[in-house]
């Protein structure tokens, strides 16, 4: 059974960025804040604790003072740095260059709109870290989008300015903008005046096309992800669409051996969320399985 790694996945340049700034971090301090998950892949997040990374949450953060803390890829709201200055927090910023780009676009969307009674509206998942300073970026007053049914929220005669979480599907973008397009004409609003931004970061869009090409080219394909990457769920969606026989892992330890019954081509991929050590273990594993069977 020949078992491949797809060369394509594995982290992005922003996650790879806040790790790197972590571990460089923690070869001088025994121990370092982090607000949130560095990464959403509960094996990584394991592998820093060990480190000496503790991961905190809002409430939390607003009882340290004098002490450390790390701003992972995804980004933070202001009111993240005014506190900081409040308890006198040095903060280790390693927020994506690409989510702060994008945190400017909606922050002087949202001051244009203003004086037009405009919307701001992102596509992304509620209570995503990546939206949550996003949204921070308009005073928590933009309109946050994930299914049709949440499009109700939009008044369809006033101006709208969509956005979309950079990790989010390009098909699922594009799909919400026909529908926003389509209740715009219905309500007889302005078509004039709806401003749709593809935001979606193209190192996470141009890996879906390369994702169906390498799931076409296995007769089996195990993703690996953790559970609460946004980005993983998108690009498991992708992947499984192309390939019935595809499965999703979050460690080698969920592997079932039947899955790889007549199978002589295996392919493990994974999310921009997912550490390439955590793909050569499941690798290794699936080839322990292909020793057994022969």
């Amino acid at each position: 059974m020949n078992v491949t790694i797809d060369k394509n996945s594995g982290y992005c340049f922003g996650v790879e960025y806040a790790i790197q700034m972590a571990e460089d971090e923690l070869e001088h301090s025994a121990e370092l804040y982090c607000l949130g998950d560095i990464v959403h892949n509960r094996m990584e997040v394991e592998r820093l604790h060990q480190q000496g990374l503790r991961v905190i949450d809002r409430e939390q953060l607003g009882q340290l003072h004098d002490c450390k803390v790390l701003i992972r890829a995804h980004g933070e709201p202001p009111e993240t740095y005014q506190l900081a200055l409040r308890n006198n927090i040095e903060l280790i910023d390693a927020s994506c260059p690409v989510v702060l780009k994008l945190q400017n676009r909606v922050k002087h969307a949202f001051d244009a709109t203003r004086r037009h009674d405009g919307q701001i509206v992102l596509y992304g998942q509620p209570g995503h870290a990546e939206v949550t300073g996003l949204n921070g970026q308009t005073g928590n007053r933009a309109i946050v989008v994930m299914t049709e049914q949440d499009l109700d929220q939009i008044d369809f005669k006033r101006p709208v300015t969509l956005f979309s979480q950079t990790t989010k599907s390009t098909a699922g973008f594009y799909r919400m903008k026909q529908i926003i397009e389509e209740r715009i004409a219905a309500a007889g609003g302005d078509l004039t005046t709806f401003d749709a931004n593809d935001s979606i970061c193209r190192q996470v869009s141009n890996r879906e096309p390369q994702l169906r090409k390498f799931a076409h080219e296995h007769d089996v394909v195990v993703f690996v992800s953790g559970r609460k990457s946004s980005n993983g769920k998108a690009l498991f969606g992708v992947v499984n669409h192309e390939n019935p026989r595809s499965y999703f892992v979050e460690n080698e330890q969920e592997l079932q051996d039947e899955w790889f019954d007549d199978a002589a081509s295996v392919g493990i991929c994974g999310a921009t969320s997912t550490p390439m050590w955590l793909m050569q273990r499941v690798a290794d594993r699936i080839a322990e399985v292909g020793e057994a069977v022969a």
